[in-house]
């Protein structure tokens, strides 16, 4: 089965012709999703939207919604859900929304299933341009996706929602480490 039967691809808005460029231009205020706000493993980060200064009233299908999957269009191909936390968001033209269309998947798998090597390493086979390679949307719909029982779809994903916490303690505890060595480094240095 290809991803393009079973879900709808549009690319993000294109900025540049939206963008307000003095101040009493800007007709509305959206917050921007942008790349510095997901990580690489396909998890957003504390790192705060951006405000866009529109100079029109903006269609609603360039925003997030709950259910939606982001991808980003170049290299790595991030992808991530979107959840009810994340909905509203603009979307850039540098990410591509995938909405399904069936309820054979789930679109927390289809977020995992874009995230494998197997469907990364597709995508840098087919990336097209010369400055800076990208993905577009007939690639994306064409890549193959196996039919999978939605039981173990939804335990694909528990496991990995359970990892990605599990790399964030890890994290954490990295930083309270490093607090600790500096700490006492800092506390036998005074002692002299």
């Amino acid at each position: 089965m290809k991803l393009g039967e079973i879900t709808d691809i549009k690319i993000g808005l294109v900025l540049s012709r939206k963008k307000a460029s003095i101040k009493y231009e800007v007709e509305s205020r959206y917050k921007l999703i942008t790349l510095k706000n997901i990580e690489e493993n396909g998890a957003f980060n504390e790192e705060q939207f951006e405000t866009f200064e529109s100079n029109d009233e903006l269609d609603n299908g360039y925003f997030t919604e709950e259910g939606d999957i982001l991808i980003r269009l170049s290299h790595p191909h991030t992808s991530v859900y979107i959840d009810k936390s994340k909905s509203g968001l603009l979307v850039p033209s540098y990410f591509a929304i995938i909405k399904l269309t069936t309820q054979k998947f789930i679109p927390e798998y289809i977020t995992w299933y874009l995230n494998t090597d197997k469907v990364k390493k597709e995508l840098m086979k087919s990336q097209t341009g010369t400055a800076i390679s990208t993905t577009n949307k007939s690639i994306l719909a064409s890549l193959d996706i196996d039919e999978v029982p939605i039981e173990k779809q939804k335990k694909i994903w528990e496991i990995r929602e359970l990892h990605l916490r599990e790399i964030q303690l890890l994290y954490k505890l990295i930083e309270e480490k490093e607090k600790y060595y500096k700490t006492i480094t800092d506390k036998l240095l005074k002692m002299d």
